[in-house]
């Protein structure tokens, strides 16, 4: 997606456009006086489902972080894909930029979707945990809530140690007074991570749920 699409597709997340000029949006996204690139990037977004322009009527009618199937009256939301993470060795890059979206049913995701994205899972060292009664293997799409600024000992978390994603269980070792992140894995090979306080490490996330690939 276009730098111009982003900018307008998370802006309808905020507001409702319907109420603003095409005008307005450009000045909103970073295109001063230029309201005819508003205008081509929302017909870009209607086309790829994710925003349902109606220029007449106004701006743009917003179907959140998705769009409306009116023939099975539920809503499919796109989540956005933001690349992959490691289940093993962080060797992965956490690229917060977004490389596409994930369809997905609106019963599969909780009542509050604005702060989940999707992540391609890389590697099985998570291969043998449990979320929501499902394994997290090589391929699967995982979802992630954003808005998870502390952990919590034992959830399964997103984070970022010197700029590489991985994804494991966080634990707080209390008797070392030290934060680790443990890999569940049927494979041997797989050793936890351990996280000082004075390192380049940030969780990004927690896992709420998982899409297993199909195969």
């Amino acid at each position: 997606m276009k730098e111009y699409q982003q900018k307008i597709y998370q802006l309808a997340q905020d507001q409702d456009l319907g109420k603003l000029s095409l005008r307005q949006v450009a000045d909103l996204i970073g295109a001063p006086g230029k309201p005819q690139i508003v205008k081509h990037h929302l017909l870009q977004l209607d086309k790829k489902g994710l925003l349902r322009v109606n220029l007449d009527k106004g701006i743009v009618e917003v179907a959140k972080r998705g769009m409306i199937d009116s023939s099975t009256k539920s809503s499919i939301f796109s989540l956005p894909m933001v690349g992959a993470a490691n289940c093993g060795p962080a060797t992965i890059f956490a690229d917060e930029r977004i490389e596409g979206y994930l369809k997905i049913s609106s019963k599969r995701l909780p009542h509050r979707k604005k702060d989940l994205y999707v992540l391609i899972a890389s590697g099985n060292s998570m291969n043998d945990t449990d979320v929501n009664g499902k394994t997290i293997e090589d391929g699967d799409y995982v979802i992630v809530d954003k808005n998870y600024p502390k952990p919590k000992s034992g959830d399964v978390v997103v984070s970022v140690i010197d700029g590489m994603a991985n994804i494991k269980r966080f634990k707080w070792d209390s008797q070392n007074d030290i934060a680790v992140l443990m890999p569940e894995s049927l494979e041997k090979g797989h050793h936890p991570i351990f996280i000082h306080e004075d390192d380049d490490f940030v969780v990004s996330g927690k896992v709420i749920d998982v899409i297993k690939s199909p195969k």
